[in-house]
């Protein structure tokens, strides 16, 4: 990197990536078990922190490109590169690929069984119709900003910086995106790894960050709104 404000912004952006986020993420998500059955504010007040943050991430993320000469939008994924047609196309695909799979799993919460994924996020699961509007903001803040920060920036600064191979800083970004779920254990943990090589891929693919970031919120949304709980989860914890 050229600037060395964009050098001293990334190392923090970075650092704070890969160990402060996935720390402070575990201790507010422990707190809210801890603290929602007895305070009704407690869902509305984290997931308030949490949009705060990630769109703080990416603030920071866009500043790095806007003060490094090497760096630009195409850099990062935020132009569309393919033609306008087979965007379309892909995002219908995807839209069919996403409804499908919240049909499946509904036919599984029906017969009691668990969703994949879904026990590691229990307590980010709205309860009222306000809770779901936050639930479904933060889906977007973090299909939005995630993908910015952590399949766009992060996959340039490692290419470009420190002159990583494409795979590779890819990679790398991957690791950095699983730490920041720390507050699902290990099966969260590797679930949303599952999630995040779809992502990477798709994003290598296209070099744009358009499907990532449209697919990342379908994937959030489907697991904090539209995925319901088994019902026997339901009725082995009544109220």
């Amino acid at each position: 990197m050229s600037s060395p404000l964009s050098l001293v912004l990334t190392v923090i952006l970075i650092g704070y990536l890969a160990v402060a986020s996935p720390l402070l993420g575990k201790r507010t998500y422990d707190k809210l078990a801890r603290t929602r059955d007895q305070d009704p504010m407690a869902y509305r007040r984290m997931f308030t922190l949490w949009s705060a943050e990630l769109w703080a991430l990416a603030a920071v993320a866009l500043l790095i490109v806007a003060v490094e000469p090497n760096l630009d939008a195409t850099d990062i994924g935020l132009v569309i590169t393919e033609p306008l047609d087979d965007t379309l196309g892909t995002i219908a695909g995807f839209l069919v690929g996403a409804t499908a799979a919240v049909l499946v799993f509904r036919r599984l919460a029906a017969k009691g069984r668990s969703i994949p994924g879904q026990q590691a996020v229990t307590h980010l699961l709205p309860r009222t119709a306000v809770e779901r509007w936050y639930a479904a903001g933060l889906s977007v803040t973090a299909g939005i900003t995630e993908e910015i920060v952590f399949r766009g920036l992060l996959i340039a600064v490692g290419t470009g910086a420190l002159g990583l191979s494409k795979e590779v800083a890819a990679c790398c970004a991957l690791a950095v995106f699983a730490a920041g779920h720390l507050y699902q254990g290990r099966r969260g943990m590797f679930m949303v790894t599952l999630a995040g090589f779809g992502l990477t891929l798709l994003y290598l693919r296209t070099g744009s960050l358009l499907m990532p970031i449209l697919l990342h919120a379908l994937i959030d949304l489907r697991g904090l709104l539209f995925t319901p709980q088994p019902r026997r989860e339901l009725v082995g914890n009544p109220g």
